[in-house]
């Protein structure tokens, strides 16, 4: 994949977390299965629905590839589509951007202008 830029989804306080420490190791989910999970531009929607749906606010955090290296792997995931996966940690540096997103009257999360 060629794809520079990938996303994670993450409660307040693990954005918090990863702010003051400067590093991201994981959330619990990641740290089970030994990965840190993302997901490409068009995915991510879909994963807010399906993992964060009761999350208000969820934080979207735009994650820069390139400097993570070797360390990303697309694999195979939901619906056999491949998702970018990172094997070790991302670090404040990588982080392009992020988003707080809200729970709109819909029950879906309101993404940025333009993210589409």
């Amino acid at each position: 994949m060629t794809d520079l830029f990938a996303f994670k989804l993450l409660r307040p306080e693990e954005w918090t977390a990863w702010r003051e420490s400067g590093v991201f190791a994981g959330a619990p989910v990641d740290l089970a299965d030994g990965y840190i999970h993302l997901s490409a531009r068009e995915q991510v929607r879909e994963t807010a629905a399906k993992w964060f749906s009761d999350v208000d606010p969820v934080i979207l955090v735009m994650v820069d590839l390139p400097p993570l290296g070797d360390t990303v792997r697309w694999e195979v995931s939901r619906g056999g589509a491949l998702f970018p996966h990172v094997y070790g940690t991302i670090p404040m540096s990588a982080v392009a951007g992020h988003s707080k997103l809200r729970l709109g009257a819909d029950g879906t999360h309101a993404f940025p202008a333009g993210f589409d």
